[in-house]
């Protein structure tokens, strides 16, 4: 790799970041007006145009507050934490299939698992770091929710890597030229969503943020530009998850208004959710996770290997 070719790789990764930043700030701004109008009531609409500007003003806000740690905590841990979770939401985002591969690699669906599977260290280190045992029973809790729904979720994934025979997203686009996996796998997208809804903490599974019993969960010490940081995790992640459902049930085609469309259909579901359904009590989560969802992908994941060596059989 030249200069010319490094030099375009770092700018398009920088390009890539900013457009993410900027879909999680109006991606806030949509949340807070749907939840308003499920609400009945307006929601922001006082800065700029029908409050356009709000979330630009509420990350000025969060930055220049001041900056405050709890003076038992670890500090180093404390403090690198948040920046760390939010590292590894972008580095994620690298999966997304160019078609001038500058980002798109052939083991896409296995960096994406190292990155969701690193996430847990991040919560977990937050939680541990602030010394608060509200801190670190919400930090406990969304882990092992994670954890419990990461199985889930590789099992599934396992199922079309047997089912397009690579581990890399580009491959979903040139599968689904004539018919889209979510007519043929419709269960499997239906567990996909509510796996994306646990793993991003949203509800009806958001424990690790569970107001009403452990304040606030495992951010309850952050502040200012550390809370910030987790906030902006947390939305990055909800747009990558948009983007996943879109690309591997929806078609995928990234050049299409369509693609994009679906994305923010995703994305809005997500809003509606949380708007709509209360929140799970703590055993029927886990429950679901290792009694419903685990047997389900199971059985999908044996009958998409049966059914690859059947075809292979025919084949011959």
């Amino acid at each position: 790799m030249n200069l010319n070719e490094l030099s375009l790789f770092f700018i398009t990764l920088l390009i890539l970041v900013i457009m993410v930043m900027v879909g999680v700030a109006f991606l806030t701004l949509m949340e807070r007006k749907l939840l308003g109008y499920i609400q009945i009531r307006k929601g922001p609409n006082k800065v700029g145009f029908m409050g356009i500007l709000q979330p630009f003003c509420d990350v000025i806000k969060l930055f220049s507050k001041e900056q405050i740690f709890p003076s038992i905590s670890n500090y180093y841990p404390y403090y690198i934490s948040p920046v760390f979770s939010l590292f590894l939401i972008l580095s994620s985002w690298m999966i997304i299939p160019y078609f001038t591969n500058l980002c798109s690699f052939n083991l896409s669906i296995l960096f994406f698992l190292c990155c969701t599977s690193m996430g847990v260290y991040s919560i977990m280190i937050c939680g541990w770091s602030s010394n608060s045992k509200y801190s670190l029973l919400g930090g406990l809790r969304s882990v092992a929710q994670t954890i419990s729904y990461e199985v889930s979720m590789a099992i599934i994934l396992m199922c079309f890597i047997f089912l397009i025979e690579d581990y890399s997203f580009l491959t979903f686009i040139e599968f689904q030229y004539y018919i889209w996996f979510i007519f043929i796998t419709f269960p499997l997208s239906v567990v996909w969503f509510i796996i994306c809804l646990a793993e991003t903490n949203r509800t009806p599974f958001d424990f690790a943020e569970g107001e009403s019993e452990l304040v606030s969960g495992f951010n309850v010490e952050y502040s200012s530009g550390s809370f910030a940081l987790i906030f902006m995790a947390e939305y990055a992640s909800i747009l990558l998850m948009s983007m996943l459902f879109s690309l591997m049930f929806l078609g995928g085609k990234l050049f299409s208004l369509l693609f994009y469309f679906n994305l923010t259909m995703i994305s809005f579901f997500f809003i509606l959710i949380r708007g709509t359904l209360p929140r799970l009590r703590y055993d029927k989560l886990m429950l679901m996770a290792w009694k419903s969802f685990l047997p389900i992908s199971l059985n999908c994941l044996m009958f998409f290997l049966s059914l690859k060596f059947l075809l292979g059989i025919f084949m011959i």
